[in-house]
């Protein structure tokens, strides 16, 4: 299985003004997180504080990993590495 390095940062143009709707925004995000973990192919995740990027760390082959990091799109900016191994 190959491992890939992604950087994220949320489209600023996606995110609600209305706070609760941010809010329920997070949420549905940390719920996709959860369930790539309990899948199996997210092995790290971590947000910056105070800012709205950071990483994730994905294993699997290249179509697991592309059709899981299609559920973010079109509300997470990514840019994929694949790790050496």
């Amino acid at each position: 299985m190959a491992r890939y390095l992604i950087l994220w940062e949320v489209d600023q143009t996606k995110i609600p003004i209305d706070p609760k709707e941010r809010g329920d925004g997070w949420g549905l995000l940390m719920a996709m997180v959860r369930q790539d973990f309990e899948k199996g192919i997210t092995k790290d995740w971590g947000a910056i504080v105070g800012q709205t990027n950071g990483y994730a760390v994905f294993e699997g082959t290249e179509v697991e990993v592309m059709k899981a990091l299609q559920q973010y799109w079109p509300y997470l900016k990514m840019s994929t590495f694949p790790q050496g191994g």
